[in-house]
């Protein structure tokens, strides 16, 4: 709207021209240049002007912070709101939705790898299981109303979006199974197997095909878009929790949070191309590439941190201290800012990209998991 408005200004002035005397010549010129800066101030607000929504996984809602960094609303979603993402449009905020209880986090061996515990019984599970409430909810980005919730198979944990918004992938954690969804209809397309506890999901820039990570054994598998037919099966350590690729789609970052590891994929040839050791007391979760695709971060779970490498040599850059548990890691619209979702201190913290350090902390109670910044609707 702004540049077609400037169009039109710059159009008119340019006919007039030559027509007008060198006073009017001079009071055009005026006019457009005030135009101009007008133009590049609604630009200016335009950019800087987003909503970063936050999933509460204990308190059931959705926290939702402008980009002055303060809290605006609640919206309540549903039970354990973890995975969200935005609609292309920036109209509508998807969060995946569980009636499965939270389990506390495992305790871990002298190596950092969790201890299952054996020989449990459907008895030892005390709490109760509510496949009712699983599912996508829809929340209305400008209204910060809560719409409907759609069916997206059982105990949806994350999810990524089709470009153009059309396709939702779901990982089925206790299924084992990935689900895809017709984001107009919300009609399960089909479903995938997979393996034990899927989690990550993310679709390549070219949108041929889509990981999904399985926490238990390391299974990454490579699944076709368009035929649903596994493509490529890579194994790495542990509690892969999430997926981010380069903006060429040519590599992928995808964390072992058991062993404190970033796996770079090669995705033409689907194999395990680098594996690289984080800083000691990592426990990687959420994978994220700037959009310069320069430098990867990764949140750290425990190790309440953000960690820095460089895309190209796989050298550790920085360590930035955020809250606890950060999991969900966001960038804002604008690329100035990176926000975590502290999941121990209910709090989001913000991050300023050309220092690297943590500016701000906005309260988010409720055990933040996931989060996303989503622009201003035009």
């Amino acid at each position: 709207m702004v540049g077609e408005i400037l169009l039109t200004i710059f159009v008119i002035c340019a006919k007039s021209w030559n027509m007008q005397s060198p006073v009017r010549q001079a009071l055009s010129a005026t006019v457009f240049c005030a135009a101009m800066l007008l133009a590049a101030s609604s630009l200016k607000c335009l950019a800087a002007n987003y909503q970063i929504f936050v999933s509460n996984e204990k308190s059931g809602d959705l926290t939702v912070i402008n980009s002055d960094f303060k809290v605006t609303a609640t919206i309540p979603v549903g039970k354990r709101p973890r995975g969200i993402h935005a609609s292309p449009d920036g109209k509508i905020v998807y969060v995946a939705v569980s009636g499965t209880p939270i389990e506390p986090p495992p305790k871990l061996d002298a190596s950092g790898n969790p201890i299952l515990l054996k020989n449990l019984t459907a008895d030892d599970d005390k709490a109760p299981v509510d496949k009712t409430a699983d599912g996508i909810a829809l929340v209305d980005a400008t209204s910060k109303k809560f719409l409907r919730k759609i069916p997206a198979g059982s105990d949806p944990e994350q999810f990524c979006l089709s470009a153009d918004g059309s396709k939702i992938y779901i990982a089925n954690e206790d299924v084992g199974a990935a689900t895809i969804l017709d984001a107009n209809t919300g009609k399960v397309v089909t479903f995938v197997p997979v393996s034990r506890e899927p989690e990550g999901v993310g679709i390549s820039p070219d949108e041929k095909f889509f990981y999904v990570t399985c926490e238990t054994a390391g299974d990454v598998f490579a699944i076709d878009a368009k035929t649903y037919k596994v493509i490529g099966h890579i194994v790495v350590h542990p509690r892969p929790r999430s997926v981010a690729f380069l903006p060429d789609g040519s590599r992928a970052f995808i964390p072992s949070e058991s062993v404190g590891e970033l796996n770079v994929i090669d995705t033409a040839s689907q194999t395990l191309l680098k594996v690289i050791t984080l800083p000691k007391g990592s426990r990687p979760m959420t994978v994220k590439v700037s959009p310069d695709g320069k430098k990867i971060y990764a949140s750290t779970g425990r190790g309440g941190t953000v960690i820095v490498v460089d895309a190209n040599t796989y050298e550790v850059l920085n360590t930035i201290p955020v809250g606890k548990r950060p999991w969900g890691i966001a960038f804002s619209p604008d690329g100035k800012y990176l926000f975590t979702a502290n999941g121990t201190s209910d709090d989001v913290s913000v991050v300023d990209l050309a220092t690297e350090k943590e500016i701000a902390r906005v309260k988010s109670p409720g055990s933040p998991w996931g989060i996303v910044a989503v622009p201003a609707v035009k």
